[in-house]
């Protein structure tokens, strides 16, 4: 098996599942930039099987110096001399350190990416930057097909790009569910012998949308709520208005409490707060319809949970897994996330219909089931193969200066 350098800059629960699947497949060493995420807080992850190694060891990369930062990634990887290094994009300095070492040693690298054309806005001149960084790189794993098409615009080859970065442990969450229902366990009684809800899973922060959510909800409640005649007219299925619950936290709470209470929501959106990874499918099993509905995302990560939890999904069009993973009509539907309207409509939609709800969360296990770890780990495998096949890059002065300046910032 290929002996490859696999780098994240945290690794939390879905990073783990990811690395143990490509174990499978290549003789892997795990680096983590640091021990601790400055974005995400999710608590530390078992990691049994795996040979692991932390730059930081007690925090986030972020408080390492550059040099400190190199003087540490340089001593790990020269180390383990792998024969490949699979490196988390192409955007921050710890990716194009590794990205350094690879050129000195002329060791092939494989860069991991979920952009798209479209989650950000494109300059040209860091554009042109971007596709001298990418021209470095020997091949790509990327998260599905706009992915695919982005890294193209960059100049990456088609037959060197390969996808499946995007996984989550499907069978923790399936199993989990499975049990929660068998059991009857604490966490699901919670929610036991109320109605089902819709669920979101977010940080509260802008791009999540999450006013836009609460605004729609009121529409669809609204709506939900009128005398039955009307609602079946328009459906022919009987109405039933979910509730709203929103996982998640961050700096806008206070805000999205206050316009919970402005529209007189207050008994039927709940915000119980950021939940760990273990307490999850409590949340996804007593669910009714996952939504996701923010104004830009790269893929999509909870999308990918609630699916393997057996939910449909209503998804937002500007989120890169909605290409992929939504089947229009048949696990659920994809929405513009600045129409209010249409997202009420959805959710009206979905509600009514209890069998059409069980077809579809049924569906998105089967469509899951094929953008799983293993799906990561082949296309792991796959891209360092081709990346070991091919020739090795020539890096001229000015590459060097992009890479150096850039990783000194």
């Amino acid at each position: 098996m290929p002996r490859v350098a696999i780098l994240f800059d945290n690794f939390g629960p879905y990073h783990l599942a990811r690395l143990r699947a490509a174990a499978g497949v290549c003789e892997v060493l795990a680096v983590e930039f640091g021990s601790s995420s400055s974005e995400y807080d999710w608590k530390a992850s078992e990691s049994a099987g795996l040979k692991r190694v932390a730059l930081n060891e007690h925090g986030s990369s972020e408080s390492l110096s550059p040099q400190g930062f190199q003087r540490r990634l340089f001593r790990v990887l020269d180390d383990f001399k792998p024969g490949a290094v699979v490196i988390p994009g192409w955007g921050y300095r710890g990716a194009l350190l590794a990205l350094q070492w690879a050129l000195a040693r002329k060791v092939p690298a494989v860069v991991m990416s979920e952009s798209t054309a479209w989650d950000d806005v494109r300059k040209p001149i860091k554009e042109l930057v971007k596709r001298r960084i990418i021209a470095l790189f020997s091949a790509a794993l990327v998260g599905g097909t706009p992915h695919r098409s982005y890294m193209e615009e960059l100049g990456m080859h088609s037959d060197r790009i390969f996808l499946g970065y995007d996984a989550v442990d499907n069978s923790f969450f399936e199993a989990e569910g499975l049990r929660l229902k068998a059991k009857g366990e604490k966490e699901r009684e919670l929610w036991e012998g109320k109605k089902p809800y819709f669920l979101a899973s977010a940080r509260f922060i802008e791009k999540k949308n999450l006013f836009r959510l609460l605004k729609a909800y009121a529409i669809y409640r609204s709506k939900a709520l009128l005398p039955r005649d009307s609602v079946a007219s328009a459906f022919s299925l009987e109405p039933l208005a979910f509730d709203l619950v929103l996982l998640g936290d961050g700096q806008l709470r206070p805000e999205l409490e206050q316009l919970r209470s402005e529209l007189g929501l207050e008994d039927c959106v709940q915000m119980p707060g950021f939940k760990q990874y273990e307490e999850l499918p409590a949340y996804y099993t007593a669910a009714g319809v996952f939504i996701h509905a923010s104004t830009t995302e790269q893929w999509g990560l909870v999308v990918n949970e609630a699916m393997a939890s057996g939910l449909p999904v209503l998804v937002s069009n500007r989120c890169g897994c909605a290409a992929d993973l939504v089947m229009e009509g048949e696990n659920g539907w994809t929405f513009d996330p600045a129409n209010e309207e249409q997202i009420g409509d959805l959710m009206l939609r979905i509600s009514c219909d209890e069998d059409g709800r069980l077809k579809m969360g049924n569906k998105s296990q089967e469509i899951i089931a094929k953008w799983g770890p293993d799906r990561f780990a082949s296309g792991v495998k796959s891209a360092v193969d081709t990346a070991l096949a091919a020739p090795r890059k020539k890096v001229g002065l000015l590459d060097r200066m992009i890479l150096w300046a850039i990783t000194r910032r």
